[in-house]
């Protein structure tokens, strides 16, 4: 079943490239994007990372968290962030649990073969853990930008 705009996002806690476990309603009162993405450092996975990181005093001036989230565990997290540099928490879900809530596996086509693993997506989350947009497919060069629109409210 997929979520919806409007909806409340489904709570979770997870550990974190940080080490320590990030739970989504203890952000409340900040807007947060979550975003699904397939694998740590490859080419899609990678420049839609950067693209966050890249915008990332931008989006935390504007108030929000980001947190990437994939099914790889947190040692692969803390390579692929200190490869890149990347300035934001990445989420391990290797059971898939939280994904599959989101809605973010499932069918997908990649190179024009079709197959089944996690789909990308972004959902932005408001103050009080709502889902406000939610960005179904998405293209990961320059994915930030559009992102930081909507937390402006544009």
């Amino acid at each position: 079943m997929a979520i919806e705009i409007g909806e409340r996002a489904p709570d979770f806690t997870l550990p974190s490239s940080s080490g320590s476990d990030v739970t989504l309603s203890d952000l409340r009162g900040k807007k947060v994007v979550l975003y699904t993405y397939p694998k740590d450092d490859t080419p899609g996975c990678t420049k839609e990372a950067c693209s966050f990181r890249d915008g990332m005093s931008e989006i935390e001036s504007a108030g929000a968290v980001v947190l990437g989230l994939s099914a790889d565990g947190v040692e692969s997290h803390r390579e692929f962030i200190g490869k890149y540099g990347l300035n934001f928490e990445l989420l391990a879900d290797e059971g898939k649990e939280v994904i599959e809530s989101y809605g973010a596996w499932g069918e997908k086509e990649v190179f024009g073969k079709k197959t089944v693993g996690i789909i990308r997506k972004t959902f932005l989350i408001d103050e009080e853990g709502n889902l406000e947009k939610i960005w179904p497919q998405v293209a990961p060069d320059d994915h930030a930008d559009e992102v930081l629109e909507a937390i402006r409210g544009r």
